[in-house]
């Protein structure tokens, strides 16, 4: 099994700035893509960034010059550098990491409010 933390969400004024991280622990051998999905009160969950093993980004157009990410392989973590916060952006973040050697192939986290106010 593998276990997903995050922290960092929060409540900020539009312009504002936030980052998430998400930790992964647990038994696996190793850790593929990571990323960052939200979904919003009465919407479907999106994809906002992705970064690969490789280091290779992916980025929501919504989010694209705003939102960083980035991994720590090191301590298997994924990080969500958001700047220029809209309030479009209030959603409940959920962490999203590919593993190898583990029970299942795909883990989520538990998920970290990020409410922007105008």
């Amino acid at each position: 099994q593998v276990h997903l933390v995050e922290s960092g969400g929060g409540l900020v004024q539009a312009g504002g700035s936030l980052r998430l991280s998400c930790a992964a622990s647990g038994i696996f051998r190793s850790i593929g893509a990571m990323g960052w999905y939200r979904q919003a009160p009465g919407k479907q969950r999106e994809l906002v960034a992705a970064i690969s093993s490789g280091d290779s980004t992916n980025y929501a157009d919504s989010v694209k010059g705003r939102f960083t990410i980035s991994r720590d392989n090191a301590k298997n973590t994924v990080i969500l550098q958001m700047n220029s916060l809209k309030a479009e952006d209030t959603a409940v973040y959920y962490c999203n990491v590919e593993v190898s050697g583990s029970r299942w192939p795909v883990y989520w986290g538990q998920g970290t409010q990020v409410t922007v106010s105008s």
